[in-house]
């Protein structure tokens, strides 16, 4: 049965409907009145078909074509001689268009085969009298009859299923356009994301070497000073050892800079992407061995082997685990870790998916984490996540932020590595 849910509306077409039903109700013999309130019958059927399907869309329309069948029997009966023999045969055509268009091929012709029985039916009546008798020209006109109720509803169901074929082919297209609409808009918001990267990867690493230079300088004076003035002036040495310190932190955020800036070298070899996630977690244990957070792994079975740079891709979870404790640590924090296969482009690979129940990324904020140089921490350089970004990329996958969870609390992260990045 083909469920397509009718208009239950009232229309135009339902006031044609009504206007063509009166007009048979005043043909003669007019004071007929069981004619005109079956025809009003079929009139209000007709009309209220689509609520009824609408209400009831597995059984509805077999309801419908059984309700048509009895009302066209019953005029048939009231406007003929002996039944059979009524000019209003043709209302037929009602029931068996009805199933035409709700139900497939085979469906449409049991129903055609029960409304040609309920017409041949009106026979058993007319044999019980005596004078009546079935001439070859009269099977022949029954058979014609029955033949055109079979034609009809052969013609109609052809014309509703290419209909709805037609229909299933717009929707699939509908979709597929809809994905690729989606897949340009991901395509445009990462080649915008490239730009950015490249041309403020091109000025970090030129600010990286000018920077580098003159920080060794100070350093040096920095430790030669401190080497001269430790016994006759402890404040000018502790100041000392202060610079020293400062300048080591700043050659730490040249180094990423660097690591940001410079192209990536990568040792691909095939590598168990849970063994690489589980380093970064121990990782990040020892980073923070007094945090109070709960870690829930999900790693799915016979996960395939991924050509990776293993230390770049250490390097991803760290700052994706490491943003996760920080932003989730305290009573009832939690961190899920999920890794399974997965397809994406064409592409079969495998997903990581990192999930805090955190405070979240505002809406605002979500399109801007991967900038360079965007963070939201007090302390932060924001290279972490521009990092991660580009190691990710340098695979052929990707990472994204997904929505939060019901609640607007937690961030998630979504990371896709396919099995071979060199397509």
């Amino acid at each position: 049965m083909i469920l397509d849910r009718k208009r239950s509306t009232f229309g135009w077409i339902d006031v044609l409907l009504l206007i063509f039903l009166l007009g048979l109700a005043l043909l003669p013999p007019i004071d007929e009145v069981h004619k005109q309130l079956t025809l009003l019958a079929i009139g209000i059927l007709q009309v209220l078909e689509g609520r009824l399907i609408a209400k009831l869309p597995q059984r509805g329309p077999a309801y419908s074509v059984i309700l048509k069948i009895l009302l066209a029997t019953l005029l048939i009966d009231h406007t003929g001689e002996l039944g059979i023999n009524s000019d209003y045969y043709p209302v037929y055509y009602l029931p068996v268009a009805t199933a035409a268009m709700y139900f497939r091929t085979l469906g449409t012709l049991c129903w055609t085969v029960l409304t040609s029985l309920a017409y041949c039916s009106l026979l058993i009546p007319a044999i019980k009298i005596e004078d009546y008798e079935l001439t070859p020209e009269g099977a022949s006109v029954l058979a014609t009859r029955i033949l055109f109720i079979f034609l009809v509803a052969i013609l109609i169901n052809r014309f509703a299923m290419a209909s709805k074929r037609q229909t299933l082919e717009y929707q699939e297209i509908s979709e597929t356009l809809e994905e690729t609409n989606r897949q340009l808009r991901r395509a445009e918001a990462d080649a915008r994301r490239s730009e950015r990267l490249a041309a403020l990867g091109q000025m970090s690493a030129g600010l990286a070497h000018e920077i580098r230079n003159p920080l060794g300088v100070i350093k040096g004076s920095a430790e030669m000073l401190a080497q001269k003035v430790h016994d006759m002036n402890p404040l000018a040495s502790e100041l000392a050892g202060f610079i020293g310190s400062e300048v080591n932190r700043l050659n730490s955020l040249v180094a990423r800079f660097l690591d940001f800036a410079r192209p990536s070298h990568l040792d691909l070899r095939p590598a168990r992407v849970p063994e690489i996630v589980d380093r970064a977690i121990e990782a990040v244990r020892h980073q923070f061995p007094a945090a109070n957070v709960t870690i829930q792994r999900r790693y799915a079975d016979h996960l395939p082997d991924v050509l990776l740079d293993s230390q770049l891709c250490e390097q991803v979870f760290v700052n994706l685990v490491t943003n996760a404790f920080q932003a989730a640590d305290g009573a009832g924090a939690c961190l899920e870790i999920g890794i399974e296969p997965e397809e994406s482009n064409g592409k079969s690979g495998v997903a990581v998916i990192v999930e805090d129940n955190g405070p979240g990324v505002s809406p605002e904020l979500r399109e801007q984490i991967f900038n360079p140089f965007f963070t939201s921490k007090k302390d932060g350089v924001g290279l972490g996540l521009s990092i991660v970004a580009k190691i990710v990329d340098d695979h052929h996958g990707w990472i994204k932020l997904e929505s939060e969870d019901s609640h607007g609390r937690g961030a998630r992260f979504h990371v896709f590595f396919p099995e071979s990045p060199s397509d």
